[in-house]
């Protein structure tokens, strides 16, 4: 049978070796295996002999009973004063791993920068603006009538299927859907020959959008600068001489240009514009990735402004003739750079935008 002197020399066992034992726990695994070992519910040391107080007598368990508080309080509190001690010391030492040296030289903010497609925008009207083109822009959502109508497109014309239209949902009172996301550039020919009288040269920077699917070399948005002269006397040669100048100016003064007639409705005649390939310069090696074997590439359309189109515009076509022309920036800006897929453009790879 257990005796009083039994349980009270156990608990002076359990509170030596204990306090002990807690002096050389270093970290919250050891304290939390020494806390089961000794304080806990089922198994612990000393829960197991304040089990064994049942077995004495009444007034022994009473006096023993303070025993195993004071033994309890005092384990208690000095596994309190273990954890806060262990907290201390993570702290303390994230403090000194982390501690900031003040007397080393600041780090430079790292410094943002324009995206390519405006690098290269911008690049380009100020070539433009050189020869005494101003820069001016139009709305991104416009009126068939412009977009279409004022450039010699009118409804069921089959050039229409050369632009893939996202037309908004909004119809006239005919039931006609007439608002959509311009395909082009070209609406503002129209929109500022109706508004300024001759001399006109303008570039018309800005976003496009055409439903179609997105690969390597085409993009559902993407960027066109179009260009527009309209005075007296205005020639072929003035257009040939226009761009000449802006191809030596963005891609090298050493290079050749080449037209060839294309056609587009509003323009009459028409041309493509192309400039000798700056890769294998002009030899058309079959290996070459830029101009894939040809020795030119496409950089614009272009041509002499139809006469329709100025006189829809209220400009008499028997006194004034004009030019207009347009490209896309992206694939400017993928020619100039090497870049063989205009999804970088958009993809937001910080790597690929560090470059420009």
């Amino acid at each position: 049978m257990t005796t009083a002197p039994e349980i009270l020399g156990t608990l002076h066992n359990i509170r030596t070796v204990a306090v002990a034992e807690l002096d050389g726990v270093e970290d919250d695994a050891a304290l939390e295996a020494w806390r089961i070992a000794y304080l806990g519910r089922r198994e612990g040391r000393l829960t197991l002999i304040m089990r064994r107080m049942a077995e004495l007598e009444a007034e022994e368990r009473r006096s023993v009973g303070v025993q195993a508080n004071d033994v309890k309080a005092l384990l208690e509190s000095q596994l309190a004063e273990k954890t806060e001690a262990l907290k201390s010391a993570k702290l303390a030492q994230a403090a000194q791993e982390g501690r900031l040296d003040v007397t080393l030289p600041g780090r430079r903010p790292a410094l943002g920068r324009l995206h390519p497609i405006t690098q290269t925008m911008r690049e380009i009207t100020r070539a433009f603006i050189s020869m005494g083109f101003q820069v001016v822009e139009g709305p991104e959502v416009e009126l068939d009538h412009y977009n279409f109508g004022m450039l010699n497109i009118p409804r069921g014309h089959p050039a229409r299927d050369m632009f893939d239209t996202l037309w908004l949902d909004h119809t006239n009172a005919e039931g006609e859907r007439e608002m959509l996301l311009r395909t082009h550039t070209s609406p503002m020919q129209a929109r500022i020959m109706e508004a300024t009288q001759p001399p006109v040269r303008v570039v018309v920077p800005g976003r496009v959008y055409r439903f179609e699917a997105t690969d390597a070399t085409h993009e559902w948005h993407f960027t066109q600068v179009e260009g527009l002269a309209v005075d007296r006397g205005i020639t072929f040669a003035n257009l040939k001489g226009t761009l000449y100048e802006f191809a030596r100016l963005v891609f090298g003064s050493e290079r050749r240009v080449r037209f060839r007639c294309d056609f587009f409705p509003f323009v009459e005649p028409g041309v493509d514009v192309a400039i000798d390939c700056f890769s294998c310069d002009g030899a058309g090696a079959p290996d070459c990735r830029i101009c894939r074997g040809s020795g030119w590439i496409e950089i614009m359309g272009a041509g002499m402004v139809h006469p329709r189109v100025l006189e829809m515009s209220g400009i008499d076509h028997t006194e004034y003739t004009g030019f207009a022309f347009g490209m896309g920036v992206e694939r400017i800006a993928m020619l100039k750079y090497g870049i063989d897929d205009i999804r970088y453009f958009y993809g937001n790879d910080a790597r690929f935008l560090r470059q420009f």
